[in-house]
């Protein structure tokens, strides 16, 4: 007899409109690690320096978690459990120093390290503070610190699981997602050959059964309910349109990008620079080839392993100088996802030794988005914007000026004059 958490598992992971094609495959998911560690790196430095301050709104952990909050699907709302609730007067990390500098310990010690007894450590650690309403919601911040170690958590991943394993498994406690965690463990080892040791993958398996897009398998062998099962699975499949529908719209949304990425290619190739495109889009199809055809295939100055280069190897388009040894300037296409993960990236390169030629930095994103754009770069967590002259390129503008810039146009100034200057003031 056949497994049916397995059946379950590869019936989901051919699904376009399940976790794991829309949201796990996302190559946008992948951009957001290292911003938020960057991020929560940040929110450390602040509470050992005692700069966090007392409120969530416009803290730099706010940032942190509204990036991960925008993500698509299983951390919509993540940051509910970080909101005051002054009635209640939860998260306790707010009021409480001493509560807020042991949140500050456990970041800081999962930020340094990667043994997976410290992590468990640092759990227990924060668990045996009791800190009013600062539970396993944490563990979302944690996943992506250590994906492969901690997974992530809400109420539909807990209701998968449970569905799943047969478990009684409660909500919001550390104890209980510690050994929720270690069940997670062993059912993807269970799975391994289709799932991933990136823990996202499982976790969106979970939160698909838990939300009751798919049905688990019944715990025992029934012939009957197995056979009820599935057809409830193979039902799945056939009421999946709308889902499909979304997950296309989403794609346009990414084929947008790669459009003002292959402009932006384009452009810059016209005016005499060397281009290099992000290192995860170069293979992606563009204009009858692939967008990284004619680009350089290794970023100068910024070899693997150096500090900042993994970041700034995923700006999404770089402009170099004619012997392609200086970076001139740099575009962060930001059409439907946060600003966050692209403005650290600029960051990483325009406070690094390599800056010394770069002349612009350039937020392209469509003509709607610049008053999003300017609200989110008055987030405390961007105050060093201001120093950096970044500035917005509507999609707009682009688009009508690209062809007259290329025949005509020479150096920045062309593109410096359709965009506009950005500060946070």
């Amino acid at each position: 007899m056949s497994d049916p958490i397995l059946d379950l598992v590869r019936r989901w992971r051919e699904d376009p409109g399940a976790t794991y094609q829309s949201w796990f495959l996302w190559e946008e998911r992948l951009k957001n690690f290292r911003s938020i560690r960057r991020g929560l790196q940040q929110v450390v430095a602040e509470i050992q320096e005692d700069r966090f301050g007392i409120a969530y709104r416009g803290s730099s952990l706010e940032t942190v978690v509204h990036s991960i909050a925008e993500q698509r699907q299983i951390f919509k709302g993540a940051d509910h459990a970080f909101l005051w609730k002054p009635k209640l007067r939860i998260p306790d990390i707010y009021e409480h120093s001493l509560n807020q500098k042991a949140f500050g310990r456990l970041l800081d010690t999962c930020l340094c390290s990667h043994a997976e007894d410290a992590l468990v450590s640092a759990i227990h650690a924060i668990d045996a503070q009791q800190i009013k309403g600062l539970g396993p919601a944490v563990a979302n911040l944690l996943y992506f610190l250590h994906p492969t170690l901690i997974p992530p958590f809400n109420t539909a991943i807990v209701k998968g699981y449970n569905a799943l394993t047969g478990s009684r498994v409660k909500l919001g406690r550390w104890q209980e997602y510690l050994a929720m965690r270690k069940g997670i463990l062993d059912l993807n080892e269970r799975c391994r050959s289709w799932l991933s040791n990136d823990l996202g993958a499982i976790g969106g398996l979970l939160f698909d059964v838990g939300s009751g897009r798919y049905p688990a398998p019944p715990l025992g062998d029934d012939i009957a309910a197995r056979e009820a099962w599935a057809r409830d699975l193979h039902a799945v499949r056939q009421q999946s349109a709308a889902e499909v529908r979304r997950l296309q719209a989403e794609r346009e949304n990414d084929h947008t990008h790669t459009q003002i990425q292959g402009w932006l290619r384009d452009l810059g190739l016209a005016l005499g620079h060397e281009v290099w495109i992000a290192a995860n889009d170069r293979g992606r199809s563009w204009a009858g080839g692939r967008l990284g055809d004619g680009c350089l295939s290794e970023l100068p100055g910024f070899p693997l392993g150096t500090p900042g280069a993994a970041a700034v190897r995923l700006i999404d388009v770089l402009w170099l100088n004619r012997d392609g040894c200086s970076i001139v300037a740099a575009f962060e296409v930001e059409h439907s996802t946060s600003i966050y993960s692209g403005i650290v990236r600029m960051l990483d390169l325009a406070l690094g030794r390599e800056a010394h030629a770069l002349e612009g930095l350039f937020l392209v994103a469509p003509d709607k988005r610049e008053a999003d754009v300017r609200d989110q770069l008055r987030r405390p967590a961007f105050n060093r914007i201001a120093d950096m002259n970044v500035r917005y390129l509507p999609y707009g503008a682009l688009a009508q000026h690209r062809e007259a810039m290329a025949r005509f146009g020479q150096g920045l100034k062309p593109i410096q004059a359709i965009s506009h200057l950005l500060t946070t003031g």
